[in-house]
């Protein structure tokens, strides 16, 4: 069974049909001013067969900001405790209205820590409901397997990684927020952060990559927001947004592109404005003052 990153909702159903070794994933996740329980939902409404993954569970619980990448245990215990091997094929999606948008950021988890048998449910739940896939409130706790994860720190920068590429420009960085908030002018949905960003950086938001009806653009159209952006897939890329979730979104559409080494800043856009010099926070707004 071909492993591609982007499967159907048709692929999906007759691969669960087919009893292959397929497990599904809802890594359904919102910012806390929605006020949208992501976990409630999914014990309401979620594909048949699916368990839910919180990114806020797995995740490094030593760090003062939101689920950042959990070490390689953690993240290898949590993943066993859903019923994943190496050998697994793991599918994931989320319930959002865009078709993806923290989904992407579950993916890029499995592939840093090693599992390339991973994939994206294009379109989503969103979309899986609209083909006229049944959903499920039930839930059946799977059995407890054993993962091995290997972390790739390549694909992961820090702060001081960042900082140093002011001088080196060893990599292209691309701000996967709204442009509001990268221009300075739209509000962050953090308390105590102010709208910016980092510069020489692009913008390029994350939803740029998605067709109205949630799914991913075709290859030549992904490459096109890419190149009208002034972004160089031939280079190496790092990909930030507010707490490193859409980003993963950008780092998808590049891997579509044939550029599947861009990494991420994990931190993201909440460390920097924390940790950086006033001068490093760009803005058309307050911009950062000490």
């Amino acid at each position: 069974m071909a492993r591609q990153a982007l499967v159907t909702s048709k692929w999906l159903a007759e691969a669960v049909g087919a009893k292959g070794k397929v497990r599904i994933l809802d890594a359904s996740w919102y910012l806390p001013k929605l006020r949208r329980s992501a976990r409630s939902e999914f014990e309401r409404r979620h594909i048949a067969g699916a368990s839910f993954f919180d990114i806020d569970q797995c995740c490094d619980r030593t760090s003062p900001l939101d689920h950042m990448l959990p070490p390689e245990k953690l993240f290898a215990d949590y993943v066993g405790n859903l019923g994943i091997e190496n050998d697994t094929h793991v599918v994931v999606y989320d319930a959002s209205e865009f078709g993806a948008f923290s989904a992407p950021r579950v993916w890029w988890m499995f592939r840093v820590f090693g599992h390339r048998a991973v994939s994206l449910l294009n379109g989503g739940l969103r979309n899986w409901e609209l083909d006229g896939r049944p959903v499920s409130g039930k839930y059946m706790r799977p059995e407890p397997s054993e993962f091995k994860a290997s972390l790739n720190r390549t694909w992961v920068k820090t702060y001081e990684d960042m900082l140093e590429n002011l001088d080196t420009k060893e990599f292209q960085v691309v701000d996967a927020r709204p442009l509001g908030r990268f221009r300075g002018l739209d509000p962050e949905p953090r308390d105590n952060t102010e709208p910016g960003h980092i510069p020489g950086s692009i913008c390029v938001p994350f939803n740029s990559f998605l067709s109205t009806s949630g799914h991913f653009l075709p290859k030549e159209q992904l490459q096109t927001v890419f190149g009208r952006a002034g972004i160089d897939l031939g280079r190496p890329l790092c990909i930030l947004c507010g707490s490193g979730v859409t980003a993963c979104q950008v780092a998808f559409a590049a891997h579509e592109c044939g550029n599947p080494e861009a990494s991420v800043y994990d931190g993201g856009w909440s460390e920097w404005y924390t940790r950086a010099a006033p001068e490093h926070v760009i803005s058309e707004g307050r911009g950062k003052h000490l």
